[in-house]
Formats: structure tokens, C-alpha cells, sequence
């Protein structure tokens, strides 16, 4: 059944009295009707965190009008927040390689619907998944990579990325390291699945790191982008148990299953703004 249009408010504060009362009672003084409302308080930090859907035609005037009414009270919470609309579909720009389970996952849920996305374009540093990816309809830019000039690839995945209006990069198992300008421009906007639990097993071949080790669960993770390899705050992560008879190869398998379905559910978490960011952590409203 296809939900009515809402807006979902997103914020988070220095932990103080009042609240959800003050937020709650700013959005019932404009006729706002809550769909759907989650808070959290983190006692270490001080921070309160809250998550609000409100139905769209509850209310009397256009979400421009609503921010510039809510900034007030937002500042007098020191509250770093934002409201967007369910009826506008985030656009996202998918970066990959030469792997191609996760970008068929992804694509597999974006034309079910499962995924009510834009997928503006998909950007490769090997020319492997052309044809596939012109098939569904999205444009394919091939991007390489060379090691002696990386930074004019990063500098055209920004542009590429900036000329299509994307709201998210997911690398769907694009197995380069991005430029710290680049990830520097997009702060929590850039997500990525890593073929391991974290923060075990960092870099290349997590799971050879794995076999070595001997460990008994394999997993993967997906977490938003930083300029330090693999230490982005994390978004979602699962795993699957393993025993000493797997290979190698079996753990590649197996984890790529995990891999897809991690990917699709810390990007859904993502695109309904259910992630906030604190620091090197991540409160996620599931």
C-alpha cells in the first residue's frame, strides 16, 4: 500500500528538559499530524536525538515556511536538524568495479520499487557493466583510474556527481580508495560496503585476512565514507557463522550474500533519514 505523502524531521541537541515536549507542541500548534516519532538520549554525551514524520497535507503552509518557523526554536535547542519530503526521491549515484553482485542487487530493488529511488547515473573505473547498466536505462560513465593521475578521476566523479544533482554515493564494491577531497566534500553522503565485520580485518582481502585468522563469523559492513580507510561511522552490519572446513572461497560466497543485503538496508536506513551522525558513531531509528 503506498503511504501518504509526510515530512521527516531529523535533529539532534544538547540533552535538556523539554524536548519532545517543545518540538512536539510546535508541530500541533501548526495542525501537524505525527505519523511516527523516536528518540533516543545518549547519557555519556549529553546529546538527544529524535526522528518525526509528519503527515504533509496536515499541514496549513509549504515546508519552506515551516523551516523558517521551526529555526527559532531550533536555536534556542542548539539543534542541528533538517526536514525533507517523502515525495521528493533522493538521487543516487553508484560507484563499482569489477564486482557485480551488489550493483545488480541494487538495481534489482530500485526496479521493483523496493528501493523508490532515482539512480542518476552509475560510475565504473572498468567499462565491465556498460552494457548492463545502459539495458535498465541509466546512464554509464567510464571513469579510469590510473595510478598516475587519480586525483583527475576523483576530480570527474565530482563532477559527474555535482552535474546530476546526486544526493548519495554508494559504492557498491568499487575497490578504489577515494581521494580525501572528495570525501571531504560530502560528509555522510558517500556510503560503502565493506566485505568485513568491522573495524576487523580493514583494507584489502578481508576475507583471506579472516581464513588466516581462523575467525568463526565473517560479516560485512556498511558505513559512511571517511578520509581514514575503513574507519567511517557505521551505518549496519551483519554476520554468518563459519567453521574451520570453509575455505576461502566459501567465505567469499557466503559473504556476498551478506554483503548485498547489509548494502540495501544501511542505504534504505540512510535515504529515510534514519541515520544520524555523532562523532565516529551513528544513531540509526530502524
Amino acid at each position: 500500500m503506498h503511504r501518504a505523502r509526510f515530512y521527516t524531521l531529523i535533529a539532534s541537541c544538547p540533552d535538556q528538559v523539554g524536548i519532545i515536549a517543545r518540538v512536539t507542541g510546535f508541530i500541533a500548534e501548526h495542525k501537524g499530524w505525527i505519523l511516527e516519532s523516536s528518540f533516543h538520549a545518549d547519557d555519556l554525551d549529553g546529546r538527544y536525538f529524535m526522528r518525526i514524520e509528519v503527515k504533509a497535507d496536515s499541514l496549513p503552509l509549504h515546508l519552506a515556511e515551516f523551516r523558517s518557523r521551526f529555526q527559532p526554536l531550533a536555536d534556542k535547542l542548539q539543534m542541528d536538524w533538517r526536514i525533507n519530503d517523502s515525495a521528493v526521491k533522493k538521487r543516487v549515484v553508484v560507484l563499482v568495479s569489477k564486482q557485480e553482485h551488489c550493483l545488480y542487487d541494487l538495481l534489482a530493488r530500485w526496479q521493483s520499487k523496493e528501493l523508490d529511488i532515482e539512480i542518476a547515473c552509475v560510475i565504473s573505473n572498468h567499462d565491465t557493466f556498460r552494457g548492463f547498466v545502459e539495458w535498465h536505462g541509466i546512464p554509464f560513465h567510464h571513469v579510469p583510474v590510473p595510478v598516475d593521475n587519480k586525483a583527475a578521476a576523483y576530480a570527474e566523479v565530482q563532477r559527474l556527481f555535482e552535474e546530476v544533482h546526486g544526493d548519495t554515493m554508494v559504492l557498491a564494491r568499487y575497490m578504489q580508495i577515494l581521494s580525501p577531497e572528495l570525501c571531504a566534500a560530502y560528509p555522510g553522503r558517500i556510503l560503502n560496503i565493506h566485505h568485513s565485520f568491522l573495524p576487523s580485518f580493514v583494507g584489502a582481502k578481508p576475507y583471506h585476512q579472516a581464513y588466516t585468522r581462523g575467525v568463526k563469523l565473517i560479516g560485512a559492513t556498511c558505513h559512511y565514507v571517511t578520509e581514514a580507510l575503513d574507519q567511517g561511522p557505521i551505518i549496519e552490519q551483519d554476520v554468518i557463522r563459519i567453521d574451520h572446513s570453509d575455505s576461502v572461497e566459501d567465505m567469499v560466497r557466503y559473504g556476498k550474500d551478506i554483503e548485498k543485503t547489509v548494502l540495501a538496508r544501511g542505504l534504505r536506513y540512510h535515504l529515510e533519514d534514519r541515520v544520524l551522525v555523532h562523532g565516529n558513531k551513528t544513531v540509526v531509528f530502524r
